[in-house]
């Protein structure tokens, strides 16, 4: 069975004073990311796409460097756009999460709604299974959009229950039916 692999970039270095799209890996989450790099879970990867955002590029350079797989980019698969409000501190940004989850058809100050969020990462998603070749398809991406789509193929209502707990998760789906396999697992 070929497998769809979600998976979300580790630890970032946070600098209110960079773009957050900008944002590179910590050493903590460059760390992470080498250690996943070396998971069985991987094995089967022949496939590689990512966020056009840094700190997923980040990831997948590590990730493809360590499979042999290069990396495509589609700027679909970024995060919920949230440059309305550019960075937030960490209690503004909790509540702010909380609202794009609990509202999914209104826009927090400006943000990407959710519903439009999760149609876009779902279409940019299935799209890319049914294209691609014969393995594994390895999606580095982040954790609302992972969140919505992993709620969309589950069956579920949008809900920030289903988030990941911190950043650097995977989820696993069957590549034919996208039936989810399980729910976000850490990265290590």
């Amino acid at each position: 069975m070929a497998r769809l692999i979600f998976v979300t970039h580790p630890e970032v270095a946070v600098d209110p004073d960079v773009p957050v799209t900008q944002w590179a890996l910590s050493q903590r989450g460059i760390a992470r990311a080498q250690a996943f790099a070396r998971s069985e879970v991987l094995r089967d990867v022949a496939h590689i796409w990512s966020s056009a955002e840094r700190k997923a590029q980040d990831t997948a350079a590590i990730l493809s460097s360590a499979l042999g797989v290069d990396v495509q980019t589609d700027p679909k698969l970024g995060e919920n756009d949230r440059s309305a409000t550019g960075f937030l501190p960490p209690d503004h940004f909790e509540t702010a999460a909380d609202a794009f989850f609990a509202q999914p058809d209104q826009s927090f100050e400006g943000w990407e709604t959710a519903r439009a969020a999760q149609a876009r990462i779902v279409l940019a998603v299935t799209t890319l299974c049914k294209t691609q070749g014969p393995g594994d398809i390895l999606i580095v991406s982040h954790g609302a959009v992972g969140t919505l789509l992993y709620c969309h193929l589950s069956g579920t209502r949008i809900d920030r229950m289903h988030d990941q707990p911190h950043q650097g998760h995977y989820w696993i789906a069957d590549r034919s039916t996208f039936a989810p396999l399980h729910a976000w697992q850490s990265i290590g």
